[in-house]
Parts: structure tokens; C-alpha cells; sequence
């Protein structure tokens, strides 16, 4: 159980930022105790592996935030973050995470579906609510999104259980920014639709007599 939710986590947090969690996951491979990947993904820890990620994850940093680029970036990481969520909760379902799971260590190809689903549901969440989430966070959205990786990543490794809590409140948040955001739309549309109203009416009012007998024949 604790080893799936590490798992999710990961996965979650691939749908995010697909590099933070892969650099966090070989980096404590490499340097801790804390995870042993198994041996077909024992390729994760290594100083390729790691410096290619760590060139990638500052590669979409930059690209995420720039106006008009992140929602391009978002188009090919639809492709990108579901494969690396399907690696990276293989490679934490299947290593000794607080505890061994023999289960997923048998069926590792079952790990990368599940990852795949969670990575791309995360990923789609975030695409699709993108323009709320900036205009709530003045545009600070994306740091947002990296800061709570990070957090996620750490806390699938370290503290499996908050996993559950944090997609919780992620999904709780990214929908009270939504419709917090329709709303704000809606309001915005209505007072617009007001003063347009008001202003033709004046308009009609200021109209000399003749003009408005001639509009009229022409209704």
C-alpha cells in the first residue's frame, strides 16, 4: 500500500513538472538509502540520467514561464509527463520504499499504466485550468506548480500516507480557482453587458427626432 501511494505521488508530481520528480528520484538513489530502484531501472541514478534531466527540468523551468510558451510546452509535455509518470512509479512502486511490495515488483507492467493514468490526469487538470490559475496567481501560477512537485515528490518518498491529503487539497484548490475564476467572468460580462445598454440607451436619447423616426420606419 505505502509503496503504490509513493507511486502516486511521484506520478502526480510528474504531472506537474515531469523532470522534478525524476531528478529527485535518482538523486536519492544515488546518494541515500532511501530508495533502491530495481534493477531495470537502475539506469534512473545514473550521472547521464541525472545531468539529462537536470538540463531538462531547467529547459521547461524557463519554457513554463513565459506567456503564450507554457500553453505550447503544455502540448508536448502531454506526450512527455504521462511516459515519465509511467518510469517513475514502476520505479518507486517496485523499489524498497519504507517497505518491499513484491506485488508491483511482479507486475511492473501494471505500475506503468497506473502511473501513465495519473501522470497525464494531473497534467490534463493543470492544461485546462492554466489561464484561471494565472490570472488567480497574477501569473505566478507556474512557480506554484513546481514548489508543490517538489513538495509532493518529498513527501510520496519520505511521508507516503500525505499523499492522499495533498491530491486532496490539490484538486480542492484548482477547483475553487476555477470557478472562482467563472464566476469572476461571469460578473465581468454582466457589468459589460450593463454598461453597453445604458450607453446605447443614452445614445438613442441624444439622437434627434428625425433619426429616430427614420431607424424606426427601418425596424
Amino acid at each position: 500500500m505505502l509503496a503504490a501511494l509513493t507511486g502516486v505521488g511521484l506520478s502526480a508530481a510528474a504531472g506537474l513538472n515531469a523532470f522534478i520528480p525524476l531528478v529527485i528520484v535518482g538523486v536519492l538513489a544515488r546518494f541515500t538509502s532511501l530508495i533502491e530502484l530495481p534493477s531495470s531501472l537502475s539506469w534512473l541514478a545514473s550521472w547521464p540520467a541525472i545531468i539529462v534531466s537536470l538540463v531538462l527540468l531547467l529547459v521547461e523551468v524557463v519554457l513554463d514561464k513565459i506567456p503564450a510558451v507554457d500553453h505550447v510546452n503544455d502540448i508536448i509535455q502531454t506526450a512527455v509527463r504521462p511516459v515519465v509518470g509511467a518510469v517513475i512509479f514502476t520505479a518507486a512502486s517496485a523499489a524498497d520504499v519504507v517497505e518491499s511490495s513484491q506485488f508491483w515488483q511482479d507486475h511492473q507492467w501494471l505500475g506503468y499504466i497506473v502511473g501513465a493514468i495519473m501522470s497525464l490526469t494531473v497534467h490534463l487538470g493543470k492544461a485546462t485550468s492554466r489561464t484561471a490559475i494565472n490570472a488567480a496567481t497574477a501569473g505566478t501560477g507556474s512557480f506554484a506548480e513546481d514548489a508543490v512537485a517538489v513538495g509532493l515528490s518529498f513527501s510520496a518518498i519520505l511521508f507516503p500516507w500525505l499523499v492522499v491529503f495533498a491530491l486532496l487539497a490539490m484538486g480542492a484548490a484548482v477547483y475553487r480557482i476555477v470557478t472562482t475564476g467563472r464566476r469572476r467572468r461571469q460578473r465581468k460580462a454582466a457589468v459589460q453587458a450593463e454598461s453597453r445598454a445604458k450607453r446605447e440607451a443614452r445614445e438613442r436619447e441624444a439622437d434627434p427626432w428625425w433619426r429616430l423616426f427614420a431607424r424606426g420606419r427601418e425596424d
